[in-house]
């Protein structure tokens, strides 16, 4: 099921419980029942209910976006790192550049390819890949410079090793969800609540009514979708990719 589908259901399942539960209220609701005297109170703790699961939400979206943006960026680091080294083992010998250059290969292909379906669907990295990784390190850390200008370019080449095995274990450990259960509880009983001051407020069987009833619900819905969207940086529809991979060394097939 495409999570577009899922979106759609969503909503349309918010707005069908609203709908429902408000004519069942209606219909039940007593003949001298007049809406119009609804509690100052209640219309209060609605509005305050409101604004603070507002405040909620936006907090909410804000941090798993931020999460799936600082995402993005590791998957950016560590190929722009090894792209770094690809060009730079020019200054070596043949037979080692022509070495570190296919271990490269070999790693970047495995990362689009197995790695990157695998942190999709368990949510890891893979020990082959981390193996791959260890092979290059051992590439470029174990050569031994034999004129000066192969000495300048090594510790450069050291340090983007550096920055591609930081980037990869951020990468790793940002593979799965970033919002905790408890903070799920609280924003699923707080659509409910939010929600549920709506029939608080003795709304009426109009079609004004129940139209904007429908569509805050469809909202709330469609803002929960969002924030679980986002908080798999690597699985779900709006997720981080491996472009930059593909981007920079290209004659890999994608």
């Amino acid at each position: 099921m495409s999570d577009w589908l899922v979106l759609v259901l969503a909503m349309a399942a918010a707005c069908l419980v609203v709908l429902v539960v408000a004519l069942l209220r209606n219909r039940r609701a007593p003949e001298d029942e007049d809406p119009s005297e609804t509690p100052d109170v209640i219309e209060y703790m609605t509005m305050m209910i409101g604004v603070v699961y507002a405040i909620v939400l936006g907090l909410a979206i804000a941090g798993v976006w931020e999460a799936r943006s600082a995402a993005q960026d590791h998957v950016q680091t560590e190929a722009q790192a090894l792209h770094e080294i690809s060009e730079r083992v020019r200054v070596y010998p043949p037979d080692v550049r022509d070495r570190i250059r296919g271990d490269l290969d070999a790693y970047v292909g495995h990362v689009v390819t197995t790695e990157w379906k695998t942190m999709a669907d368990h949510g890891r990295v893979t020990s082959e890949g981390g193996r791959l990784f260890d092979r290059i390190r051992a590439d470029v850390t174990d050569y031994q410079p034999k004129t000066d200008f192969e000495a300048q370019a090594y510790q450069p080449l050291v340090d983007q090793v550096t920055a591609a095995d930081t980037a990869r274990n951020s990468r790793a450990e940002s593979t799965g969800a970033t919002m905790p259960g408890v903070v799920w509880f609280g924003l699923i009983t707080g659509a409910v609540v939010t929600i549920g001051m709506v029939f608080a407020l003795q709304i009426r069987r109009t079609r004004r009514e129940l139209i904007l009833a429908g569509l805050f619900s469809a909202l709330i819905a469609f803002l929960l979708f969002l924030i679980w969207d986002f908080d798999a940086p690597y699985s779900r529809g709006i997720a981080a990719s491996a472009e930059p991979f593909l981007t920079l060394f290209p004659h890999l097939p994608g």
